[in-house]
């Protein structure tokens, strides 16, 4: 017996619920682009700037705080705190961090730059094989939020001495498709326009170079 039109469209609507429900999540690029009084200026996704007050949410992130230069986010389910200007943050995604290949172009200068992120906040790497761990300045690392005076005080030898760092673990490392948890790290004192990926993330590596390319391949 054919179903009756009603229970039929009934049971394609259903459907179309359920191919929604099982979509995955997209990652969402969110920049704060300036203040007007308690609003907040947000890039969501590339499209225009839209004014967003505390308690309201704009395509699905939802602005909780703002404070001079600065606004409490929630995005993705996350609290992300942004600076204007800075670079925009990127949160969420299905398959997060599951991917198993980096592949890296030489700049003019002959050194491997690339954009990726720490705890979710985006910063900009330069592959450094003499680097022991994955070090940044303490300029970064308060950009980023990150509590570094709480990790281990460690001695570093400079041009200029010896210097106080700080080791620690970060939580998330991102460059790509792939995302490591709990890569050891140090800040630095010293001023750096870099982050300098070093291997304390590369040796999950496998690396291979190939003239002005290299090749990380993640090993399991």
């Amino acid at each position: 017996m054919a179903a009756h039109p009603q229970r039929r469209f009934a049971l394609r609507l259903l459907a179309g619920l359920l191919g929604l429900s099982a979509l995955p999540a997209r990652s969402q690029s969110v920049q704060l682009s300036g203040m007007l009084g308690r609003k907040a200026l947000l890039i969501v996704n590339g499209t225009a700037p839209k004014l967003v007050a505390p308690g309201e949410s704009h395509q699905g992130v939802k602005v909780l705080s703002t404070a001079g230069e600065q606004a409490v986010l929630e995005i993705g389910g996350q609290r992300q705190t942004l600076r204007v200007g800075e670079s925009p943050v990127s949160v969420g995604g299905s398959g997060a961090g599951s991917g198993a290949r980096i592949t890296l172009s030489a700049s003019s200068g002959g050194h491997f730059l690339s954009q990726g992120m720490i705890n979710g906040r985006s910063v900009q790497f330069m592959v450094d094989t003499g680097a022991s761990l994955v070090t940044l300045s303490v300029a970064e690392a308060e950009r980023v939020g990150l509590n570094y005076r709480a990790g281990q005080a460690a001695r570093m030898n400079t041009a200029n001495g010896v210097a106080q760092g700080w080791r620690m673990k970060l939580n998330t490392l991102r460059l790509g498709e792939v995302e490591l948890f709990d890569v050891e790290a140090i800040v630095s004192p010293l001023a750096m326009p870099y982050v300098l990926l070093g291997n304390s993330f590369l040796s999950r590596f496998q690396m291979q170079r190939d003239s002005d390319q290299m090749t990380l391949e993640r090993r399991y």
